[in-house]
């Protein structure tokens, strides 16, 4: 990403792209993309650990972890059914890192609850826009700055359905890539919690599948 920047720079100082009312070559840019988890609503999720193989090759390791995003509306819809369309979390930078070739996860699905993992491959494409998110400007809106950073974030569901997004230059959230993962043989925390899970299933949540149940195949 800081040698795409360093390009970007490079640009403008030939004057080619800063003529371009729609550059984001002035904007003001973090020298990392950053990655971010989101849930279905209700489907709680506690990402044990996360790992980047950037475009050089190289392997970064712990670069985000915790609670993924979501809601518990309790508005009597089928609220955790698909992904609703809504945009993700913002994420946390990974330092030092290419754009992502490939993405490892391991999370806690805390309503099954299961354990899962599993190795992402991340599409060119999913690169291309989030180079462009941050070079240009949304031409709806061009004096809307570029977006300060260059944001991929995963999106976590029951049966181990994985789901990658990245926000494209008119801040919206562009479905790239879906991958399955597999169920880690060692359980929640590999082993090293006496198969306990970081949390049990909230009160709403319990109402919410009591109700509708986990709307496995909408993810």
């Amino acid at each position: 990403m800081r040698h795409f920047l360093t390009l970007l720079a490079l640009l403008l100082t030939g004057g080619c792209q800063a003529m371009d009312p729609l550059s984001g070559a002035q904007d003001e840019h973090s020298p990392w993309w950053s990655l971010g988890f989101v849930q279905p609503a209700y489907m709680k999720v506690w990402v044990e650990d996360s790992a980047v193989v950037d475009i050089q090759g190289r392997l970064f390791r712990n670069t985000g972890g915790g609670s993924a995003a979501g809601d518990e509306p309790e508005d009597g819809t089928e609220a955790a059914r698909g992904w609703g369309g809504g945009a993700g979390p913002s994420g946390v930078a990974v330092v030092g890192a290419d754009l992502p070739q490939r993405i490892y996860v391991r999370w806690q699905s805390i309503v099954e609850p299961q354990t899962y993992r599993a190795w992402v491959d991340i599409p060119e494409e999913a690169r291309q826009i989030m180079r462009d998110s941050v070079a240009w400007r949304c031409p709806e809106k061009p004096h809307r700055v570029s977006r300060y950073d260059a944001t991929l974030y995963l999106g976590l569901a029951p049966g181990g359905v994985i789901q990658v997004w990245v926000y494209n230059r008119c801040y919206k959230s562009v479905k790239v890539a879906r991958a399955q993962a597999e169920v880690e043989p060692l359980g929640p925390d590999q082993g090293r919690n006496e198969g306990r899970y970081a949390y049990k299933p909230s009160e709403k949540a319990k109402r919410y599948i009591q109700r509708f149940g986990i709307p496995y195949g909408s993810w």
